[in-house]
């Protein structure tokens, strides 16, 4: 039997490299004499960049200086050149809430992004991916611009990887739905909205694309500079080998730390369930039916606390416990209904 391990991060407890393997030594404790890969995911989030040198161990992490972090301070800036030309850039790595002092969403700023992507287009990249998420800032993504100066899009295009559909304005978009994320309050996320607004009126672009309020609007900056926005867990899926490793699998085991309503929204587990035919659930939390089998780990360790405190142990339960299921249940378990 040949087992494909691809889980998200969880994020606040563990990144997706560990989360895999613990998931695939619980799996093996039960059944050694199977093959199990492991190919930890992203959603175009935190974590892409790791995911992907995990898989393509050829790529080269180019450094790319100190750069301006999400609260004005210099951090260290990178990017993963794959080898043929094509350069890899994530947002979270320079301009993510967990880089600030203390979550600021009016001050943050994305520019160090746009640093970053400048470093790869002078050092020749020809093809670029950008994946956002994570992101501190709501600020539009002008900063990112700003840092490109009149830098264009490469021969070989620029394709932005989105961990959400938001549009950039409106009562689905960057400031109304994830600007309280990043601290702001009712009254700052209406500034914000204003904010954005009048970025959408400088730029032109139409601010109502799919991933356009990705990152506090660096999605829609993006897409007025020429890039192309798409879904990142399926592109993800593509660049690191899972979408070709599953197909030639019996069961990918896929996760994240809260299974619930948003995760058919782009997220890494339900591009799992909608493209693959035998998929088994692990998340922090389950808070609706996958419709396939599932394992919670605050349901197994007891408590939400007490699987935060060990993750790698309750990751550990349910790689075994998921083996188990299909011994007893065999492959029925893990497909969805109809």
């Amino acid at each position: 039997m040949r087992v494909v391990v691809a889980p998200d991060s969880f994020k606040g407890t563990w990144p997706a490299e560990r989360a895999a393997a613990a998931i695939a030594r619980g799996w093996r404790s039960v059944r050694r004499d199977d093959a199990v890969v492991e190919i930890p995911q992203a959603d175009g989030g935190e974590g892409t960049l790791a995911g992907v040198r995990h898989a393509r161990p050829e790529a080269e992490l180019r450094g790319a200086g100190a750069v301006t972090g999400p609260a004005g301070t210099p951090v260290p800036g990178a990017w993963l050149d794959l080898g043929d030309g094509t350069a890899l850039c994530e947002l979270a790595i320079v301009a993510g809430m967990h880089l600030m002092p203390g979550l600021d969403a009016l001050r943050a700023t994305s520019r160090g992004l746009g640093e970053v992507m400048a470093h790869a287009l002078d050092a020749g990249a020809t093809r670029v991916i950008v994946a956002l998420g994570g992101s501190a800032s709501t600020d539009g993504g002008l900063p990112v611009l700003e840092a490109l100066g009149d830098r264009r899009p490469p021969p070989g295009g620029a394709t932005v990887l989105c961990d959400v559909r938001a549009p950039l304005l409106g009562p689905g978009g960057a400031a109304a739905v994830f600007a309280p994320q990043k601290g702001a309050s009712p009254l700052e996320a209406v500034a914000l909205e204003e904010r954005l607004a009048a970025v959408a009126a400088r730029l032109g672009a139409d601010p109502s694309v799919p991933g356009a309020g990705a990152a506090g609007g660096v999605g829609y900056a993006l897409l007025a500079w020429g890039a192309t926005l798409v879904e990142g867990a399926p592109a993800m899926a593509r660049l690191t080998g899972l979408e070709d490793a599953a197909h030639d699998a019996d069961l990918v085991i896929t996760g994240e730390g809260r299974f619930d309503a948003q995760s058919s929204m782009g997220k890494v587990t339900g591009h799992a369930l909608e493209s693959f035919p035998r998929v088994a659930v692990v998340a922090g939390e389950v808070a609706v039916d996958p419709g396939v089998w599932s394992a919670s780990l605050a349901a197994l360790a007891g408590s939400r606390d007490a699987a935060i405190n060990a993750p790698d142990r309750w990751l550990e339960a349910a790689g075994r416990a998921a083996a188990q299921a299909w011994e007893d249940h065999g492959p029925s378990a893990f497909v969805r209904p109809g």
